[in-house]
């Protein structure tokens, strides 16, 4: 008994060399892409901007601004949940994109494990 391909799918060598060649290209669009990612910067604010943030795809800080008028010794926790804030939300817009690009590159494609 012969083993049948779904139909339009075309067995042989030929067509494994294709397969191969595709995932190897999606293989170097995806490592291209998720380099840009990785250099792009994401900045996010929180109590009216008076704290921002401004992180990169690694996910690293580059940059923490506190506007002087918000600094309360006072209050304390206030800056501090405001810090965590912009932080949080900047971290959230850089794995958004992430996703987002990854998810671009790999439509269509249905591999277990694979996103």
């Amino acid at each position: 008994m012969k083993a049948r391909l779904p139909k339009g799918m075309k067995g042989g060598p030929g067509n494994m060399q294709h397969m191969l060649k595709q995932a190897q290209k999606m293989q170097a669009e995806m490592a291209q892409k998720q380099a840009e990612l990785e250099e792009s910067e994401y900045t996010a604010s929180a109590g009216g901007g008076m704290v921002e943030v401004t992180v990169t795809g690694k996910k690293e800080i580059v940059s923490l601004r506190i506007k002087p008028e918000i600094v309360d010794p006072e209050d304390v926790e206030m800056l501090e949940d405001m810090v965590t804030a912009a932080v949080n939300s900047a971290l959230r817009a850089a794995q958004e994109a992430y996703d987002s690009a990854m998810g671009q590159l790999s439509s269509g494609l249905n591999i277990p494990g694979v996103f």
